[in-house]
């Protein structure tokens, strides 16, 4: 079996070339690219491989660019970080993917599935339906909230936000200059609406801004415990389960 990897991170790469020959000694790794400009450039000069190892975020862009330059004539694996709604347009648009950390069990998946033909051989017109998707995600995170203080309209600006919590009173705005306001929304409602990028849920009762975080502590067994800035005692807990994906979300 040949393989392309295209990843910009190199102790990534390494140990994804690792992770393949362990799985399989006849595999040939037939290049390892690191941008847009000579993964296209590779694909016009080169028999296609019988699959590729594709991460999304590259040192030029997205890797979703590829595709309107070079049809590619073989299955692609796509690699990405935790991202709950991108996870959840790869299934909805059938395109084989793997998390980051890649774990070689995975991997090994993904080839046998290279192998036993049932993987999409041809994805570009299904990555054009996935980017349009994930770009029309990108621009409908809130901005702004109006939200009714007594008898009066307040505008709060996302980028405003420290962080939010939920009480048996209801879900609270806490602002950067230490305001709080309540708002008619539930937690759930709010993280679908707020940028990813910057803001995470690390519980039930809770949703962070990056900024908002002073220190993170190691917490019980594989747990971690979140300081915020503005309020040192407060009790944010993030449960083992979830503790790899906020790692994740801190290392974008």
């Amino acid at each position: 079996m040949q393989v392309v990897i295209i990843e910009d991170e190199r102790p990534n790469s390494t140990r994804l070339k690792k992770m393949l020959a362990e799985l399989d000694t006849e595999l040939e790794v037939l290049a390892t690219l690191e941008t847009i400009a000579d993964s296209v450039a590779w694909f016009r000069q080169h028999p296609h491989p019988d699959v590729v190892l594709m991460d999304v975020r590259i040192a030029d862009g997205l890797s979703f660019d590829i595709f309107p330059q070079v049809q590619l004539q073989c299955p692609v694996v796509f690699i990405t970080a935790y991202d709950e709604y991108a996870v959840r347009a790869f299934k909805v648009n059938s395109l084989d993917y793997l998390l980051k950390p890649v774990e070689k069990e995975d991997l090994g998946v993904a080839l046998e599935k290279v192998r036993s033909k049932k993987m999409l051989q041809d994805t570009g017109e299904l990555v054009k339906q996935l980017l349009g998707v994930l770009q029309r995600r990108q621009n409908t995170y809130r901005t702004r909230f109006v939200i009714p203080v007594r008898d009066e309209l307040k505008t709060v600006l996302s980028a405003n936000i420290d962080f939010i919590y939920y009480s048996i009173t209801g879900t609270h705005l806490v602002l950067k200059d230490r305001e709080q306001l309540q708002v008619n929304m539930s937690m759930d409602e709010l993280e679908e609406q707020l940028d990813p990028d910057v803001f995470f849920r690390v519980n039930r009762q809770h949703i962070v801004h990056i900024d908002s975080i002073q220190v993170i502590k190691q917490y019980a067994v594989s747990k971690l415990r979140v300081v915020l800035k503005q309020d040192t005692e407060r009790e944010i807990i993030i449960s083992k389960e979830k503790a790899p994906l906020f790692r994740q979300w801190l290392d974008r």
